[in-house]
């Protein structure tokens, strides 16, 4: 896909990933607190796409189960719109958003109410091909020894 008719695909698309390759899934209105959605995707950011995956399968939270579905739909959408190989995706970006609240109301002593918020999550994943940096080594050749061992380099 040439980059002309990338941009004429989506605004969502140019506002996640510009002219960079990838691809990514939205799962929007999920029955999950933001807060306990964020804790899960922090667990895969920056992951490549199997790593995350099979974190995400063993991962004790409930919503473990819908970011890994988000996941692999990134995946399967890199794979068939731009053509990437699976074992070189990595998760670029992972965030959520909080969607709408529903409001509920629970009956409370002395003719009272209390109400209960129900809160959804906007769960978006990013996924494009793992960039090697090479330029690192240079960089630490007239530094000494010092720098290197700081690096965690040994002699």
């Amino acid at each position: 896909m040439s980059v002309q008719e990338r941009r004429a695909v989506s605004a969502r698309r140019e506002s996640l990933l510009g002219d960079e390759p990838g691809a990514f899934a939205v799962a929007r209105f999920v029955r999950v607190t933001p807060m306990k959605a964020r804790r899960v995707v922090d667990l895969v950011r920056g992951m490549g796409v199997d790593d995350a995956l099979a974190t995400l399968k063993f991962a004790p939270q409930a919503a473990a189960a819908t970011v890994y579905k988000v996941v692999d739909s990134a995946a399967a959408n890199a794979e068939g719109t731009e053509h990437l190989s699976r074992t070189d995706l990595v998760v670029v970006k992972a965030f959520v958003d909080e969607g709408p609240t529903l409001k509920r109301h629970r009956p409370r002593a002395q003719g009272r109410a209390t109400r209960i918020d129900k809160r959804t999550s906007h769960i978006t994943v990013v996924v494009g091909p793992r960039v090697e940096e090479e330029a690192a080594p240079a960089a630490d050749a007239g530094k000494g020894k010092k720098a290197a061992e700081k690096k965690g380099r040994t002699r």
